[in-house]
Order: C-alpha cells, then structure tokens, then sequence
C-alpha cells in the first residue's frame, strides 16, 4: 500500500454514497510512479474534505482501463499543519516580496519555528540564511514588519485550514478582532469565505444542533434554494428539507425562523418566506415600475411622417407590427418589445434611436449625452454597439459595480440622467440587477425593454421579464413576422416551431442553413471531428464556429468535448508553451471563456478571447488572453476564472451570436434537455446550424417544458401598487 501527502483541491464527482473523483496535489510519497509538485485524480469514499487541507490518503496508483492513472484510496487523515509549513506558505505567498519556496525553505531550515520572530528581531538575522543577499533580506524583512503584528494571526487561520490568500483577507478587514469572529460566531465571515469551509471549521469544536449554526444554515439554505430555482421567496417545507438533507439538522426551526425575522434577516409573508435583500429589491422594482406605468402617454406629431422618413433614411421596409413597436417605444414612459430571431429586434432599436433624434434636433453628440444603450453582458453591449454605431455598455459597467463589495457606485444617491435608455436581452436581468438599474436612474428617463421572454431567465433569481409581461399593465409588442434570409434559410422557423412545440415530420432535411446528423451518442463526438476537420478545410476556423452542449460532464459534455477540439484546432508542438491547471492543459493560441465580471479588466462573464502568451517565470503575467484588442495578464490563482471556450453551455452563450452552431443531442444529457434551452441554442446561430445525435431526443426535449415556474412576486405587486393608487 502506498500514500500520498498533500492538498486536496476540487471534486470532480460525488454520489450520493460519499464516493468521489477529486483532484490531489501531491506534496510526498513514496510511489515512484507518482511525481511531487503535480495534480493528479484520486478516488474513494470520503465523509467531507477540505479544500486546500493538507491530507495523508493511504491505497493504490492504479490504471483504470477508461480514465487512466488514479489513486485509488482506502483510508485517509486530515494533518493539521506544522508551525514551519504555514510559515513556509506566508513567506512564498504575495504578500512577502523577494521570498520564493527555495529562500523560504532556507529560512525556516535556519530559524525553524522562531523564523518570524528572527526576521522581526532584525533585518541582519536574514543574512545568517546562505547565499541571501543583503537587497533580498531587506525586501523579505519589510514585507513581514508590515504584518508583523498579525503573524500569530496568520498561524492560527491557517491552522484552521483557511488559505494564505483567506488569511491576509480576513486579517486586513478585522485586524486583531478577527480571532474573537472565529470563536464568537464564524458565520459573519459568510461574505468573505466559502460557507462549507466556515461550517467545517465551526463543527470542529461545536454541536451540530447550536443555534448559532442552525440560523446561519437557514439562510444559507434560502440562499442556495433561491438562485438553485431562481425564486423569490421559499416554502417553509423546502427550507425544512434542505436543512436536514445538506446540513444534518433536524430539529424545530420555527423560533429561530422568528428570531430572523425580528432581526430582519428575512420576511415573512402568509406562508412565504423572503431573503431580506430579495423582497426589498423586488418592492424596489415593483413601486419603479408603477411610477413609470402611471405617467401619461407623450404626445408626438408628424410620427407617421417619420416612420415613412426612416424607411428611406435608412433603406428598411419596416411592417406593421415594427412600426407599432417603434411608435409605442416613443410615446410610452415605459415599453417592452421581444420576438425571436429573424424578427428585426435589432432594427427597431436603429429606428428608435434614429426617430428620437429627429424628434429632439440631436446630432450624433447630443444623442450619446440623452439616450443609453445597456444590455447585460459584455458580448451583447457591443454586438448592440456594432448594429446602432452608438456606445453601449453593460448595466453592471453602467452602475460602476464594485466587485470587492458587491456594491454599485450608480445608486439612489448618484443618480444617472438620460432621456432614453433601451435594454436589450432583458430575460438575463435577474431581481436584484433590476433594482440597482431603478435605483441608478432617474424615473423620469423613457425605457424600452427588449428582449426575448422564450429564452431561458435569467442565472440569478426571478422573472423579471415574464413579470413584466404578465402584469398586463405595460405597454408590450410582440414580433411574431419572421424574415428570412434566403427561402431556405431555416434557423428562424426552427426556433419558431420549438417555441410553439411545432414538432415537423421534415426535421432532418437539409437545408442551406440547417443539417440534422443521426448518430447513436457514441459516435457524436466522431461526427463533431468530422464536420469541424471539413469547415476547417473550407477556411472556417474556431472563430466561426461554436460548439454548444447543455452540460459539462459525461462522454459528449464540454469538458470532454473540449479536449477533443484543442486537439483538433490548436494541438501541441514542442515550440508552442502551455501550462496545467488543475489537470487542464492551456496553450497559446487556445479559445478561452472569461467567467467572471471584473470592470478593472474591462472584462465580462461570457467574453471569448485567445491566449496570446504564456510566461512560465512570471508570477504576475503567467498567462495573457487577448479579448478582442483587451489584453488581459493572470496570476496563477487567477486561472479558475477561465475555460476553454471551444464548447461552451447553451447558458453562457445567451446574449451573443455566432455565425455558425453546433449542437450535440443525446438523451444521456438527462433533464438538461428541454424546451427552453433548445431554444436558446439554435437561436445562436446566425449562418449555420447542425445538430447531431438523435432526433428523438430532439423530439422529446421540445416537448419537455422542464423550465419550472419560478416563485416570484413582482407581478402582483405592481397590481396591487396600481389598485391602491401606489
């Protein structure tokens, strides 16, 4: 039996029995076949590990015939960090500069546990360390004076199992309080830390059952059930469940429920139960609206006489229903107008803009100063930017979002002022996004809202969109006339039938932009090959073409599929550097997708860019990715907010286009296969459209209307506020 020590890092897998598929990076061992300083694939049965915890695994480095190497573990131990290795790790962490793991090695080789205690005594201590130069010792011996107040700190969270980077985080905003937060109630550290870790921590020295945890557990459950099912309040039952089967807890809730709501933590209402940020920012939204509703209709003369002006202005025939949309978005205080693709969406708002400038004798500059484009992510702004050849941003960049706080710098008390704002890709606006807009600008601003109310809603909870729409009480045009590109053009009458669960009998007749390929699921990533090895012929490359699943994991996921599709568009050569991430192989030249918003970057969640370098000696620049002209350096700790982009979800691809799609269909993607997604999906492609798998499961996930109605309440509010005169 062999064993190795290190940190664990990430589960790959985990059923319900406890049994994992991880990721171990091996610090010793005494395998041979095992390198140190490297990532590799452990499983076992496990009760709960730790992330970044140090751990002994004891079992056997086997060959499984399917996944290859793996450390196949029959028992295991938590090791509780040594004094010298937590030194070893603030020493080397970014904090400390000059100090790499070789110099700390040395120092604590030297000084042992009394390492900090040396440097702190005195500057010259460092030069009794062989071969450390004086400029080197002076840099080390700084670095730690700035925390020298806080090293007992740092030794006692890390001891804890909280990382270097949690540790500095923790001690910077609670200074020397932070042990009494640990020992008082970790919870408050919420905001800060993962709660897995905190709960793993808190249950070290605690009960299952303390009332402290029990109150953090409740809104942690509310907090998971909420953006799981994208609602705005709970079911006391649900809450109930999710307590018992996540956290373990199974007694009486209801006095602590109470004391929550005292506390105003949460709401409760009749039977439903609210986070206290999600009902204020649905009231928020719901008492904006009924402003903008109630305000009368503008009056507009000569419309006619510009509607007719526009068509030759801009050489658009617009038909009725377009014309209807523009006219409403104009005299209206607020206005909605969604269709699906084909439907001329974007060329409203081109008419729009164009007739409001007329009305209001604005040039190019006065129309930048009154009227602003938002849409909410990176790809959509600047696709609304390209058509309208007007600025546009995203609404988090707009509200100057600050990610560190999770606040917005454009709020209730620095208001925006425009006269015309329109928002495109409206069903991505989640609850708490509405609101911050509201609070943002100011309610005397007309707003268009547009969108596509078929498409999936949004990531975070709520409904807004269908809300607003359903209330019935706000000005809405629906485009249904679909215009093609050619008469064969298929991908708009496609998605149409979907929508409408149209099923056609004709489904795998091609078209000149649409093939359906069957093939059994085990020959759907051999199809993929082949069809992106001909369009590579053609010229056609990854910058054209887009792979979108509907989920990650198993044999046609976008895990594995992108594997296949480096290989194929960007494979190794020995000139070409690359790096590994947690067992994932970056190179230069590889398609990647940003996962997070970072306005300091100029970078959005959903962003495709190239990697354009890769410094393998650098800490600062490891990694360079070009996002179209936007040159953006990573760290090493900073590589979790990237993927590969060559497959991506049909959930990130919402608010962009690509000229061409492919879209795997099996049914071993489960319950992932529904109406909604399918829709999203096929109304990506602008170009081309092949789908390959099976059509009965394409049959089957169009009639699947596994999008479940979320709880929300912004409808009837809006009601009730407009039948009690709000």
């Amino acid at each position: 039996m062999s064993f190795i020590k290190g940190k664990y890092r990430k589960t790959i897998y985990e059923s319900s029995t406890g049994y994992m598929v991880g990721l171990f990076r091996v610090q010793e061992t005494d395998d041979q076949e095992i390198e140190t300083n490297k990532t590799i694939t452990f499983t076992g049965h496990f009760n709960e590990l730790m992330t970044n915890a140090l751990y002994i695994f004891h079992g056997e480095y086997i060959e499984h015939e399917k996944y290859g190497k793996q450390f196949q573990t029959s028992s295991y131990e938590k090791v509780k960090p040594e004094e010298k290795e937590a030194i070893i790790e603030f020493l080397t962490s970014s904090f400390v500069k000059g100090c790499g793991i070789k110099t700390a090695e040395k120092i604590v080789g030297v000084f042992g546990s009394e390492s900090l205690a040396k440097i702190k005594e005195n500057e010259s201590n460092l030069l009794l360390v062989p071969n450390l130069s004086a400029k080197t010792a002076k840099s080390i011996y700084n670095s730690v004076i700035k925390y020298y107040e806080t090293d007992e700190y740092i030794v006692y969270l890390q001891n804890l199992g909280f990382t270097i980077k949690e540790t500095m985080k923790l001690i910077k905003i609670y200074e020397k309080d932070i042990k009494n937060v640990v020992e008082d109630n970790i919870y408050l550290l919420t905001d800060l830390i993962e709660f897995k870790k905190l709960d793993q921590i808190f249950l070290l020295n605690n009960k299952l059952d303390d009332e402290r945890r029990i109150e953090a557990c409740i809104i942690e459950s509310m907090k998971s059930l909420s953006f799981q099912n994208g609602d705005i309040y709970l079911d006391k039952i649900e809450i109930v469940e999710y307590l018992a089967n996540h956290f373990k807890i199974y007694t009486q809730v209801d006095e602590i429920l109470d004391r929550l709501y005292l506390n105003k933590k949460i709401i409760i209402t009749s039977d439903d139960y609210y986070l206290i940020d999600e009902y204020l920012d649905e009231v928020n939204s719901a008492e904006s609206l009924t402003k903008l509703i109630k305000k009368p209709e503008l009056k507009i003369k000569s419309l006619d006489e510009y509607l007719i002006k526009l068509n030759n202005e801009l050489n658009i025939t617009y038909n009725d229903e377009q014309k209807l949309a523009i006219t409403r978005a104009l005299k209206n205080n607020i206005s909605i107008i969604t269709g699906g693709p084909g439907t001329g969406k974007t060329t409203i708002i081109k008419g729009i803009i164009k007739i409001y400038g007329w009305l209001n004798n604005l040039n190019d500059v006065g129309l930048d100063k009154e009227v602003m484009l938002l849409a909410p992510t990176g790809r959509a702004a600047k696709r609304m930017s390209e058509t309208t050849a007007m600025p546009a941003s995203t609404i988090h960049r707009f509200l100057k979002w600050d990610k560190e706080r999770n606040t917005f710098g454009i709020n209730e008390f620095n208001k925006m002022h425009y006269k015309l704002i329109i928002i495109d890709e409206t069903s991505m606006i989640d609850n708490h996004l509405l609101s911050a807009l509201f609070k943002g600008i100011d309610l005397k601003t007309q707003i268009v809202f547009v969108g596509d109310e078929y498409q999936l809603p949004s990531v975070g909870p709520g409904l807004v969109l269908s809300d607003m729409i359903q209330s019935d009480v706000i000005t809405h045009t629906r485009l249904e006339n679909i215009y093609r590109q050619s008469e064969n053009s298929y991908i708009p009458v496609l998605a149409k039938d979907i929508k409408e669960v149209n099923i056609e009998e004709d489904l795998l007749v091609k078209r000149d932009d649409y093939n359906f390929i069957e093939v059994p699921s085990s020959e759907v990533k051999n199809i993929i090959k082949q069809v992106i090895n001909k369009a590579l012929k053609k010229g056609l490359n990854e910058t054209n073409f887009q792979v979108l699943a509907p989920m990650y994991k198993g044999e046609n996921g976008i895990d594995n599929l992108n594997v296949l599709l480096q290989d194929l568009y960007n494979p190794k050569k020995p000139n070409k550097e690359e790096i590994s991430n947690f067992g994932v192989i970056y190179r230069v030249g590889d398609k990647i997708l940003n996962l997070v918003n970072d306005l300091d970057l100029n970078i959005s969640n959903g962003d495709i860019g190239y990697i354009k370098e890769i410094n393998l000696n650098s800490k600062t620049d490891l990694v360079i990715i070009d996002y179209e002209g936007n040159l953006v350096s990573y760290k090493k700790d900073a590589m979790n907010t990237i993927t590969h982009a060559y497959a991506i979800s049909i959930h990130k691809s919402q608010g962009s286009e690509f000229e061409h799609v492919i879209i795997p269909i099996t049914f071993s993607y489960g319950r992932m296969l529904y109406n909604k997604l399918l829709y999203t999906g096929v109304s990506r492609a602008k170009k081309s459209l092949v789908l390959i798998g099976s059509s009965r499961a394409f049959a089957s996930s169009i009639k699947n209307n596994y999008s479940e109605i979320r709880k929300t309440s912004l409808k009837q509010r809006i009601l009730n506020n407009l039948k009690n005169g709000g």
